[in-house]
């Protein structure tokens, strides 16, 4: 049984304080006076002075130093505050104000440094002169992965009038910062979702012209169905006009989320799990949009986490709140369990969106037999991000025995998928395995097709 180093180390807790706290170092002005005293001390023995120049200047220097150590603010003059957003997007630049006060009477050269976790940019320290009683300076960093983070300390250092030693103390200011996924695309999706989406010039599929819901009475244009004119509308306003209709609203939309330990896989500086959880949000943005319910389900070897369905963009933030921190565990995950837990709670008929990877799929046994129960209450996607690396070894030339080795069992593993592909789609389930850059147009795309078929 192991104890606390604090209690075991006295010590060294005691040393760690100081040196962080209380601690008066020297400065690079004093050392550089140090070193000038040694040519001085030479011409000094040259003309036969060396004794008196060598205690002259070291008793000057000393005298120098201790009125610097005196003039030196007391940590108790100085405050700092650290004004911190709540939130912000992974690999958004972010600012960091902080508020200083300086109560001790006198300007105060200043150097600090941020506690930032390791998972932001590094900003590096921030110098200047505090002449105000009250200064506000500013950084900026970033956070490079999902979570919740907390800022503890801030680090400073400042010297006396004359610059001769320095003073460092660490300031506690215990703050918390929610890194959500880059919601950027769920913006631009939302803000797009008209007649026609374009999306970073990548046409999105129109939405259906017909359904079973009636929406609204517009203009008649050349393109309409004659038999949707209304004829009552267009005799009062003289001019042919027609029903529009659009698929119904209140279907829900059930999001399972995989992350299990090939989720954790890096691809383009992301991980699965990240690209992942940014194309079901959006996913989830456009559902919403659209009048549905959107459910939600994290799992690795067990369940972490589950939202029930729920309408309108606020429950956006919802999920938001649940699937922000999420991370990939180091274990196999079991999807077998994920829909059997599912087939409990969801009881009415849904679109099941899956984002997993594909070998989970090749991999998992009792995985069929669980899709083909569900498929006869839910309709079915499966979603896998195509790993680059497999692709471009079924490409390669084979120059050699062994890069010839290489390609057989690459192109092995790409049969391997499109023959599981196949056996879904025989099944009635639909399995996507799609480049990492695609997954979120594709599974967009996939959404409006089910809802403009009317399939779900």
């Amino acid at each position: 049984m192991t104890t606390s180093s604090k209690r075991r180390w006295r010590l060294f807790q005691f040393l760690a304080d100081f040196l962080a706290d209380r601690f008066v170092l020297p400065s690079k002005r004093l050392l550089v006076a140090v070193l000038l005293g040694t040519p001085i001390a030479i011409v000094g023995f040259l003309l036969e002075i060396g004794y008196s120049i060598f205690f002259l200047y070291n008793g000057l220097l000393l005298i120098a130093s201790i009125l610097d150590w005196v003039t030196i603010p007391k940590r108790r003059d100085l405050s700092i505050r650290r004004i911190l957003p709540e939130q912000t997007d992974i690999g958004q630049s972010f600012s960091i104000e902080l508020e200083l006060a300086n109560n001790s009477g006198q300007s105060v050269a200043y150097s600090i440094m941020d506690d930032l976790p390791l998972s932001f940019e590094e900003a590096g320290p921030v110098t200047g002169v505090m002449e105000q009683p009250l200064t506000n300076i500013s950084f900026e960093t970033r956070g490079k992965e999902r979570g919740e983070y907390v800022f503890h300390w801030l680090y400073m250092r400042w010297h006396g009038k004359l610059g001769l030693w320095y003073r460092q103390s660490r300031f506690a200011c215990e703050q918390t910062i929610k890194v959500y996924p880059d919601l950027s695309a769920v913006r631009g999706y939302l803000a797009s979702l008209q007649e026609n989406l374009i999306v970073d010039g990548k046409k999105i599929m129109r939405r259906a012209k017909s359904g079973t819901e009636f929406h609204a009475i517009r203009d008649y244009v050349p393109d309409d169905d004659p038999r949707m004119i209304n004829w009552s509308a267009s005799a009062r306003s003289r001019r042919l006009m027609t029903n529009q209709y659009r698929p119904e609203h209140g279907k829900v939309i059930t999001i399972l989320i995989d992350c299990g330990r090939l989720m954790g896989v890096e691809l383009d500086n992301q991980t699965r799990l990240d690209r992942s959880l940014e194309s079901a949000l959006t996913l989830a943005a456009v559902a919403l949009r659209q009048g549905d319910q959107v459910a939600l389900l994290a799992y690795s070897h067990e369940i972490k986490t589950y939202i029930p369905p729920g309408r309108g963009l606020r429950h956006l933030h919802t999920l938001l709140e649940a699937t922000y921190n999420l991370t990939s565990d180091f274990v196999e995950a079991d999807p077998a369990k994920a829909l059997e837990f599912l087939n409990r709670q969801q009881k009415r008929r849904s679109l099941v969106v899956l984002f997993s990877d594909m070998e989970n799929y090749l991999v998992e046994d009792q995985l069929s037999n669980y899709l083909w129960r569900m498929r006869r209450s839910h309709l079915i996607l499966l979603l896998s991000l195509a790993d680059p690396l497999l692709h471009e070894w079924t490409h390669i030339d084979t120059s050699n025995s062994s890069l010839a080795f290489t390609k057989a069992v690459a192109q092995r593993f790409q049969l391997d998928r499109r023959a599981f592909q196949q056996k879904m789609i025989g099944a009635g389930i639909q399995v996507l395995d799609v480049p990492a850059d695609q997954l979120t147009l594709t599974v967009i795309n996939t959404y409006l097709d089910i809802k403009s078929r009317e399939a779900l």
